[in-house]
């Protein structure tokens, strides 16, 4: 988990395209429209809160967006579980996306707990 700034910055701005491709190709019906918006915004709100993150003014702030960061990872994987759960796409095509979703946040919880450690130094 030593990820550089800009290896994340990379790494959350692919998973948004990713995000945004999966969300091209879903069935044009109600339930997938509706979860295909949240995941979109969800998906590629990861990314942006990241970047506002490093322009925080303090390291409280830099903490919130970290926070807000995970929240976003979070919702992402709920929409993501709704799409297989509800038959929209097939859970294989999925797991990639999960899985990275899961990473990207373990990274973040990580970074949080070290970054509220070093402001309690």
């Amino acid at each position: 988990m030593n990820e550089r700034p800009e290896d994340l910055k990379v790494r959350t701005k692919k998973f948004a395209l990713r995000i945004i491709r999966l969300c091209s190709t879903l069935p044009k019906t109600g339930p997938a429209d509706v979860i295909g918006r949240q995941l979109v915004r969800s998906g590629t709100s990861v990314g942006a809160q990241y970047r506002e993150a490093h322009r925080g003014r303090s390291t409280a702030e830099f903490i919130s967006k970290l926070e807000c960061v995970i929240q976003e990872l979070d919702e992402t994987v709920y929409w993501l579980e709704l799409l297989a759960e509800a038959n929209l796409v097939p859970a294989s095509r999925l797991s990639l996306l999960q899985a990275e979703a899961n990473e990207l946040m373990a990274i973040f919880v990580a970074s949080v707990r070290t970054a509220k450690n070093n402001k309690r130094r």
